[in-house]
């Protein structure tokens, strides 16, 4: 039983692990279509938001919530 709860928690902590590094690709994704933007100042802003809240959830382990923040803020990007 032992074993099988070490297998269980190890396979978490690679999975963990394997999603959080998705998350900073995404976000140099989000930085270099901000530096070369021609959107609105109002939608520019709003990007700029979901970036920074999509950056905050992935310093505090939210990874799945971090991609759903950047990815969203590429689709405003036009992406």
């Amino acid at each position: 039983m032992k074993k099988i709860i070490t297998l269980v928690f190890s396979l978490m902590l690679i999975s963990s692990t394997s999603f959080a590094g998705s998350c900073p690709a995404i976000l140099k994704q989000v930085d270099a279509k901000i530096s070369s933007s021609k959107l609105s100042p109002a939608v520019l802003k709003e990007v700029k938001t979901l970036r920074d809240n999509g950056e905050k959830a992935h310093k505090s382990g939210k990874h799945a919530e971090s991609e759903k923040l950047l990815n969203e803020a590429l689709k405003k990007l036009g992406a």
